[in-house]
């Protein structure tokens, strides 16, 4: 099984959406395999965002990030980077297709409720810097059998 991570950011957290978002990812089949409630800090901040260092929009994202509670969490399941990425939608909510999360529940790109991973060796880098792996923890979904044909 593959990893992602996920984060809902303060603007989620505080217009109370982790549930739908939560939900969401559940109802595709993917497995919440880590999660955790916290107010993130710089240092953390600057390694998961760290190729955005030196843009101009990089303070305000720090601030951001730090202002409230986030959920970070890791995912599991059959090509989980890019199924969840599916499913977050473009960065841009007002180009966010409807039914996605940015596109159904955000209007600003610098409020967009959620980051996802952009691939497997990001995943792994994002997760490690709020997730121990004895933190993670796998097991079988009890409907693995009707969402994969290889189980069972």
């Amino acid at each position: 099984m593959d990893r992602t991570f996920v984060l809902i950011k303060p603007d989620g957290i505080q217009r109370g959406l982790a549930g739908e978002v939560i939900s969401r990812l559940e109802a595709k089949g993917l497995k919440l395999v880590g999660a955790r409630f916290f107010l993130a800090t710089e240092a953390q901040v600057m390694e998961q965002y760290r190729e955005h260092i030196g843009k101009p929009f990089f303070p305000h994202l720090k601030r951001y990030i730090m202002s409230g509670p986030v959920l970070a969490m890791v995912w599991e399941g059959k090509d989980a980077v890019p199924v969840v990425r599916r499913l977050v939608g473009a960065t841009n909510p007002a180009e966010a297709a409807p039914g996605t999360i940015r596109g159904d529940l955000a209007l600003d790109t610098g409020r967009n409720v959620i980051h996802a991973s952009d691939s497997p060796a990001s995943a792994a880098r994002e997760a490690a810097i709020y997730f121990a792996e004895a933190d993670l923890i796998s097991y079988p979904r009890i409907d693995e059998p009707v969402l994969y044909e290889w189980v069972g």
